[in-house]
């Protein structure tokens, strides 16, 4: 089962911007070769981190009004938001080290 949960145009004001606490979103794509290379990380780190950060995939061709609203501009894309303000951003794979870097200093 996926710790992960999907976000789109329509769900991300619920869940990302009146998320209170930290939240991580995975601007994804199918296509995208770095995506898939990042998606077991991420799943680790959300089943590491359940119940303290929330962590959300939202497929870029599907959603370009919020890949737009954030000038998203590559795949993978982390947007990091803390009480639905973004507060960082990691683009590319990155290895988990760096994810739990970025993830300690915003609690």
């Amino acid at each position: 089962m996926s710790s992960t949960m999907t976000v789109t145009d329509a769900t991300f004001g619920a869940e990302v911007e009146q998320h209170e606490g930290l939240a991580v979103v995975d601007f994804t794509a199918t296509w995208c070769g770095p995506c898939r290379v990042l998606a077991p990380i991420l799943e680790q780190v959300a089943a590491e981190r359940a119940g303290s950060v929330k962590v959300l995939k939202l497929d870029m061709d599907e959603n370009l009004r919020t890949v737009t609203r954030f000038n998203v501009r590559s795949a993978p894309t982390l947007l990091f938001f803390r009480d639905g303000q973004p507060v960082g951003q990691i683009i590319g794979a990155v290895p988990k080290v760096r994810i739990d870097a970025a993830l300690a200093e915003l609690v």
